[in-house]
């Protein structure tokens, strides 16, 4: 008969052990989960590395991320301004977005050339780009000039279907031109006479053009590109602190001389002041965001399009995009955002020639600086500018340049050195040749 061991015995385990053994065990389990994460998170990382090593991984990110938002800005411009147009524009809820529709289309193809294009091409545009800025901009001052919400920076070249803001297009000429006369003074830019003779001038002569349409926002951006492509020449930063002492004193005066940025600005220090009426656009944003909650009311379910919320599609349409879908899209723009200028960083940083380091970072900076300033309206960090989101708010001529410039960007993608020697290779590449053999039939 076997004898089991008494509690006391050695080979009996005690409570103690068997905690111990329990607690072990767990431990293990615990680190081989830690274990797993971690190999998880490695595996992750090195994914990502791998896609990022990737010689077109630039023009990718420019691409993917690009598309989303104007796909995005497409569908909640529908949303933003269905209502609005039904009420306003004989019953069409989709006036809005079959005009944006028709821009999107010619922008697509336009940034398609662009993305193609050889340098020698891009430098010329960029002359001739000024020049037609010029023109435009001075157009808005004769009788074919059209004032819209106090702001005489529009011109009607006929049709309603063409009628432009030259303003938006003065950025991309600016940029690409500055681009162009700065790459070739590349040999001079440690003097201070070359870093800002002839650029400064001539860009700041398109922003006095701008500031004299009574449209300051667009004159801030202008004034941000150009800041940001001198810093990214390498400008001292003393004359850099110098010309924003400048800018901020010339908007101020802009601000105290003008009755109607007075009362935006004080009601911004003043956010309980005129809620029905200089605060009115502000809080309703305020609202729309809100009430989104984490997935928000749902697509096309806004409540503060009716009516409600000024300028829904234009310039307040992140606050529908908050009230739609939620923090959840909300951040989702953040993030696409966020790529793109990371992508545009990374172009800069990666290019052999200087036109192409300029260009990408002026691309970058025109959108990152605009669109910052946009939601720090809508949440109501700075006072109304009237600076539309890029990409993603309804306006013609806005998504025009944006995708002018976004096809100037991709151009400069397809240049870093790996990608145009992949480009090369493939267009070097002999294409297969197919052979057909038809058999016969018997009958």
């Amino acid at each position: 008969m076997a004898v089991l061991p008494s509690p006391g015995s050695e080979r009996w385990p005690s409570t103690a052990s068997k905690q111990h053994a329990s607690k072990r065990g767990g431990a293990d389990r615990a680190g081989a989960t830690a274990r797993g994460a971690r190999s998880a998170s490695t595996s992750f990382s090195s994914l990502v590395k791998g896609l990022l090593n990737t010689p077109l991984a630039s023009f990718y990110l420019v691409l993917v991320s690009s598309g989303l938002l104007i796909g995005l800005g497409v569908m909640m411009v529908l949303s933003a301004s269905s209502v609005y147009a039904y009420i306003n524009l004989n019953g069409d809820s989709y006036y809005f977005v079959k005009r944006q529709s028709v821009f999107l289309v010619a922008g697509v193809i336009a940034a398609f050339v662009l993305a193609r294009a050889r340098l020698r091409t891009l430098r010329l545009l960029a002359w001739i780009g000024l020049g037609v800025a010029f023109v435009l901009l001075i157009l808005t001052y004769t009788p074919l000039g059209v004032t819209v919400n106090g702001n005489a920076n529009w011109v009607r070249l006929g049709s309603s279907y063409l009628q432009l803001q030259p303003s938006e297009f003065a950025k991309l000429a600016m940029i690409m031109w500055g681009a162009d006369v700065l790459a070739r003074k590349k040999k001079l830019l440690d003097q201070p006479r070359h870093l800002l003779v002839p650029f400064l001038p001539a860009s700041m002569l398109l922003v006095l053009l701008v500031v004299f349409q009574g449209d300051m926002g667009t004159a801030v951006i202008m004034m941000g590109i150009i800041g940001g492509i001198l810093w990214i020449i390498g400008t001292p930063m003393r004359l850099l602190g110098l010309m924003f002492a400048l800018v901020v004193t010339a908007v101020a005066a802009l601000t105290i001389t003008q009755p109607s940025r007075m009362r935006r600005f004080l009601g911004f220090l003043n956010p309980t002041d005129g809620i029905d009426g200089v605060n009115m656009q502000a809080t309703v944003g305020q609202y729309a965001l809100a009430t989104g909650g984490w997935w928000g009311v749902g697509l096309g379910a806004s409540r503060q399009k009716w009516g409600s919320l000024p300028e829904a599609h234009t310039d307040y349409i992140f606050a529908v995009i908050g009230e739609e879908l939620g923090l959840f899209g909300a951040l989702t723009v953040l993030a696409l955002f966020l790529i793109l200028g990371y992508a545009g960083i990374r172009i800069a940083l990666r290019s052999d020639h200087l036109f192409y380091r300029i260009a990408a970072s002026g691309v970058t900076i025109w959108f990152l600086f605009q669109g910052l300033v946009n939601l720090c309206v809508v949440l109501r960090l700075l006072p109304v500018l009237g600076v539309p989101l890029p990409m993603l708010s309804y306006g013609g001529s806005a998504l025009l340049a944006n995708l002018l410039a976004l096809g100037v960007l991709i151009n400069c993608a397809r240049n870093e050195p790996e990608a145009r020697q992949l480009l090369a290779a493939r267009r070097r590449r002999p294409q297969p040749k197919m052979t057909t053999v038809v058999g016969s039939r018997r009958g």
